[in-house]
């Protein structure tokens, strides 16, 4: 059953470039590890809400861009060690990320209808 890793995090606007960087070099090394797609998209029409939204689920602040990202694993078991590979790839060891991950809000979750 395929599996999907979900992410939404808020990333300072001027880093734009510095995050797709950061994700084009961890969507390789996801791959790598079998990861059939790596998708990063940067927030164009979201909508703050009433109650809730992505803007306060990321704590985002006035010069930041919601962003919403997901991989695509053919299965739970592919996804479960391609992640603990890639956490350890050489790669992936960086001192900083262009985005303050505390407020990343992430899960995986089983796909149960797919078209």
């Amino acid at each position: 059953m395929t599996c999907v890793d979900g992410m939404v995090c808020a990333v300072p606007t001027a880093n734009k470039e510095a995050y797709r960087e950061h994700w084009r070099i961890a969507a390789a090394v996801f791959r790598k590890r079998g990861a059939l797609s790596v998708v990063e998209a940067w927030g164009g029409d979201v909508p703050e809400g009433e109650t809730n939204s992505m803007h306060t689920a990321a704590m985002r602040k006035n010069d930041e861009t919601v962003v919403f990202s997901w991989i695509v694993w053919p299965s739970r078991t592919v996804r479960d060690e391609g992640v603990k590979n890639a956490m350890a790839d050489p790669a992936m060891q960086v001192d900083a990320t262009p985005f303050d991950g505390r407020r990343t809000i992430y899960g995986s979750f089983e796909v149960i209808l797919e078209t």
